[in-house]
């Protein structure tokens, strides 16, 4: 094998074992500050080592923050899936962005558990369903966008913003996940 050879196979194990491990929190701050998004774990330190002493440990009790993304089961029918997922990440995105001085919204977007979110995507049976789950919301006082696909106005999916899950899992217990 030339050297060339022997560099490109170390190369390629280096990227693999990279690819193996859970990121550290120093390569999560170089990624995010990188100007491009597609930027990949192995170009940030090829030469860390993650452990698992990297991650914050949370107390078993404590109170995951979560957003909520409810999609129409219906639209699968007649649109392609990818453009029913595009609708749940307007929605989710619109929520967050809405929300962006929200302590939970900071907190879920903050630096060091931007790799972590937590999101549970569900369904709902059609356009029916999920406007009456955008008026129970609304009136637990429940902070979400109802996606209203424009110009065809129909409302697709929503998003809620972030919130600890405890404070709104009963809102979507009934309801399937996607």
């Amino acid at each position: 094998m030339t050297l060339l050879g022997t560099a490109l196979s170390i190369s390629v194990i280096r990227v693999t074992l990279t690819h193996l491990r859970a990121p550290s929190f120093s390569n999560r701050a170089s990624r995010l500050s990188s100007n491009s998004m597609s930027q990949s774990a192995a170009t940030a330190d090829p030469n860390a080592i993650a452990t698992t002493n990297d991650a914050p440990s949370q107390p078993e009790n404590a109170d995951v923050v979560v957003q909520y993304v409810v999609l129409r089961r219906d639209l699968i029918d007649t649109w392609p899936l990818g453009s029913v997922v595009t609708q749940g990440c307007h929605a989710s995105v619109s929520a967050v962005w809405s929300n962006k001085e929200d302590p939970f919204t900071v907190d879920y977007c903050s630096p060091d558990k931007i790799d972590s979110m937590h999101k549970v995507t569900l369904e709902v049976k059609g356009e029916p369903q999920i406007k009456n789950l955008s008026e129970k919301l609304t009136a637990g006082g429940i902070i979400h966008k109802l996606w209203i696909e424009q110009p065809e106005n129909i409302p697709t999916c929503l998003a809620t913003k972030p919130y600890p899950k405890s404070s709104v899992s009963s809102y979507f217990k009934k309801l399937k996940l996607w």
